[in-house]
């Protein structure tokens, strides 16, 4: 069985804890984020999605708006199962944590939803990103 440690990225974006509402929205203008990760001391205190910030002004801290339901995995999860389950809610990323809530990656499911993204495809995007803005 393949589980969730052997597709996870290990080395995501993080955020401090005190991240704004209008910050985070500045964090969302590329399209290839799906989901920002609130981390104090180690610790996932909450994953932001884009729609979460909806009405909310600029001025408010995100983690207020943020949730780890349904934004989390274990390392030991099913890798087939998580992927139908995120799959099913339109979902494309999930935090993955320890037991102990420790932030361990990020699990980016391709557009395409049969497959995840792995730490080669996000190199390639940040090169392709870097050399469009440098042209």
């Amino acid at each position: 069985m393949d589980t969730v440690a052997h597709a996870h990225l290990r080395t995501p974006k993080v955020h401090g804890p005190d991240v704004s509402v209008g910050a985070a929205r500045a964090f969302f203008t590329d399209g290839h984020v799906h989901a920002l990760l609130l981390v104090e001391a180690g610790v996932l205190v909450a994953v932001v999605e884009r729609d979460d910030l909806d009405g909310v002004p600029d001025g408010e801290r995100a983690r207020t708006v943020g949730t780890l339901d349904h934004r989390v995995a274990g390392p030991a999860d099913d890798l087939e199962a998580t992927r139908r389950a995120m799959a099913a809610r339109g979902q494309r990323r999930l935090a993955v944590v320890d037991e102990h809530g420790v932030l361990l990656g990020l699990l980016c499911l391709k557009r395409h939803g049969r497959g995840f993204c792995s730490a080669a495809d996000v190199a390639a995007r940040e090169a392709d990103r870097a050399r469009t803005q440098a042209g």
